[in-house]
């Protein structure tokens, strides 16, 4: 049976590309909302995002970032990178601006988004946590790489003691 993880990603810009990974079927995540129902859920107020996230995260193995272009500007991201940190669940990123989008278009890489979680005692969730680069000249050979080592990916994934 795959592993069960929460996908932590930029919803608008990235959905297409976090699709393609959850359709290899090698790691099992949780369901991804519409955006129809992302707008029901942020309607409520940010409370209820955090208890939907925190829901989401209770009983997975691993929180996997999904990480485009634009990922580490994005508030929820950074509140799921934290919230797992705390909550001691393994973490890994792993880079898909190289799969191409529903218009067939790839991303520039983008920052790394755990770089810009800090830690109380100084210095970043980006120090301790791995963020994947899929190998590949096309999003074909990215994917390929991807479907490859993402189980092994996620069982190297950073674990707090």
């Amino acid at each position: 049976m795959a592993k069960s993880v929460f996908y932590s990603f930029h919803y608008d810009r990235d959905h297409w590309r976090v699709q393609q990974v959850m359709k290899m079927g090698a790691l099992e995540g949780q369901p991804i909302l519409n955006a129809q129902k992302w707008e029901e859920v942020k309607r409520q107020g940010d409370a209820a995002i955090k208890k939907w996230i925190q829901e989401q995260m209770l009983y997975k193995s691993a929180v996997v970032v999904l990480v485009g272009a634009e990922t580490a500007d994005r508030p929820w991201v950074r509140h799921e990178i934290a919230y797992a940190w705390d909550n001691r669940k393994p973490l890994v990123g792993v880079r898909i601006h190289g799969l191409a989008d529903s218009n067939g278009y790839t991303a520039s890489q983008g920052v790394n988004p755990f770089s810009k979680v800090t830690l109380q005692g100084g210095g970043t969730v980006g120090d301790y946590v791995p963020l994947h680069t899929p190998s590949g000249y096309n999003s074909q050979t990215v994917y390929a790489d991807i479907k490859n080592n993402i189980t092994n990916w996620v069982d190297g994934a950073y674990k707090r003691g």
